[in-house]
């Protein structure tokens, strides 16, 4: 029987290399990119990321729950079925102060990067449990904290926090489900081709023991 992965996110180097591992272990698997509508100012672009071969798109639309309802559906008939889920949080950065940002920007992220997961999360969770199997898994990269010179991402950090709070209250709630639901975060700088295949390692082992929490890359190992 075929495998079915959705793997769900923002443009990102982190979401590219989890799809490319994707794609060394199945034909085809879904692919689901938060929508670009942060305003750019100065003609700055966020970085592009090629899909990687086997890539079925899909689209969503995060702050409506009905498109997360539509999105599970259209991954389940493109797959046949999904055994595998994969929510990459990797929000955009804005370097602004608190007063130069706009409510437009504010309320993007909001929408696109904290509410969408909130929807999604539930959608998924209602078709694992029907199905008593699969895998849902949250990842996000580990934040450096940032010297008191440094430049101050006020957005992304903040909706990655959310994120992570928002996987740790599912862990909780979730330790008797017959399906896995599981935490990775490993460094944000470094070979994220590592951290992938490491990840899909875990997903595969299935271990109790790995499930229903954070599980953090290390090159030495991985830490809990």
């Amino acid at each position: 029987m075929t495998r079915g992965i959705l793997i769900v996110g923002n443009e990102s180097t982190l979401f590219s290399s989890i799809s490319a591992e994707a794609a060394k272990r199945v034909e085809s698997y879904a692919s689901v990119l938060i929508p670009n509508r942060l305003p750019q100012r100065d003609g700055a672009l966020l970085p592009r990321v090629e899909a990687a071969a086997g890539a079925i798109p899909l689209s969503w639309n995060p702050p409506s729950p009905i498109s997360a309802r539509t999105l599970v559906l259209a991954a389940e008939n493109r797959l046949a079925q999904i055994n595998d889920a994969i929510m990459v949080c990797s929000p955009p950065a804005i370097y602004r102060t608190a007063e130069a940002l706009t409510p437009e920007e504010i309320e993007v992220l909001v929408d696109d990067h904290i509410k969408g997961w909130f929807f999604l999360t539930r959608e998924l969770l209602l078709y694992f449990r029907q199905r008593a199997s699969g895998s849902l898994s949250f990842v996000a990269p580990e934040v450096s904290p940032t010297g008191k010179n440094a430049q101050t991402d006020l957005l992304g950090p903040s909706a990655a926090a959310c994120f992570v709070n928002y996987a740790s209250g599912i862990f909780a709630s979730s330790a008797t489900e017959p399906f896995q639901v599981n935490g990775f975060s490993g460094p944000e700088t470094g070979d994220k081709g590592e951290f992938a295949a490491w990840l899909f390692k875990l997903i595969d082992e299935g271990a109790k023991k790995n499930s229903f929490r954070w599980n953090k890359f290390s090159k030495l190992g991985f830490l809990r």
